[in-house]
């Protein structure tokens, strides 16, 4: 069965494992994945996360975090951004996700960043998600 959208099932898988209380999650592996788990575990969002080599694609293994009352950390996750619509921003117009308090994820150039980043550095480009 072929994916029409990687990324949103990633957020997806990742929405559901939270809510369900799991301590991880796996999906298949891609370069755009791992650097947006990469973001996602700068921003503290996540544990940790792992490559695993399946001789296929790979499996990309995400550690969920959790608070003291096991509440999730990430409260929510929007897929902006889809192959049927995208969404591009130049470095004026890069979004806050609620007010600040939330993490935007913008595909640049320069690769994969969060919006502080990309504020910082004076780049724009596709926004793929918003993280709270």
């Amino acid at each position: 069965m072929s994916v029409s959208d990687p990324i949103s099932d990633m957020l997806t898988s990742i929405r559901n494992a939270c809510k369900a209380r799991h301590k991880k999650v796996d999906v298949p592996s891609s370069k755009l994945k791992i650097e947006i788990a990469k973001a996602l575990l700068n921003e503290k969002y996540v544990n940790n996360f792992k490559t695993i080599d399946d001789r296929k694609q790979g499996v990309l293994r995400i550690y969920l975090k959790y608070d003291t009352d096991n509440k999730s950390v990430i409260a929510g996750l929007e897929r902006v951004s889809t192959p049927g619509r995208r969404i591009y921003v130049n470095r004026g117009r890069i979004p806050r996700v609620l007010g600040g308090m939330g993490t935007a994820l913008i595909s640049t150039s320069r690769g994969v960043m969060t919006d502080k980043e990309a504020r910082t550095r004076g780049v724009g480009g596709e926004v793929l998600c918003f993280i709270w």
